[in-house]
């Protein structure tokens, strides 16, 4: 008898590879943006959540775009080829995602730091707030 897990059965290697492949243009890890920033960011870190809640507390050296308010005109400090990496609160949230794709359709190079706000807890690293 096969459980749910084995039920349907994984993807050929070379399909898999492929996949999981793909997944890395689209999305990075807390880790890597830790380790990135404390390196010197080659990319713009994205908060798009609410100014409210970035003041709570964000990622140190991000910027607070609500995803809502992505447009040409507030991008324009930034050359056209700077890679953006959104991130919200975290998995339980599409505001990255939503971000990303306004990002995306105003052809700008982005991807999402999986986790957001939570995964950043997780991983054990600060928050900067307004009063920091």
């Amino acid at each position: 008898m096969k459980s749910a897990v084995t039920e349907i059965p994984a993807a050929p290697s070379d399909i898999a590879r492929e996949h999981f492949s793909a997944e890395f243009t689209f999305e990075t890890d807390c880790w890597d943006v830790h380790d990135a920033l404390s390196k010197g960011a080659d990319f713009v870190l994205m908060d798009v959540r609410s100014p409210a809640l970035f003041a709570k507390g964000h990622v140190p050296g991000a910027i607070n775009l609500p995803h809502g308010k992505i447009i040409r005109s507030k991008l324009t400090e930034w050359p056209e080829e700077t890679l953006f990496v959104t991130y919200c609160a975290g998995p339980h949230c599409n505001g990255a995602a939503r971000g990303a794709l306004r990002l995306a359709d105003l052809g700008r190079p982005v991807k999402i730091m999986t986790g957001g706000l939570t995964g950043w807890i997780d991983e054990g690293f600060e928050l900067e707030t307004a009063d920091s």
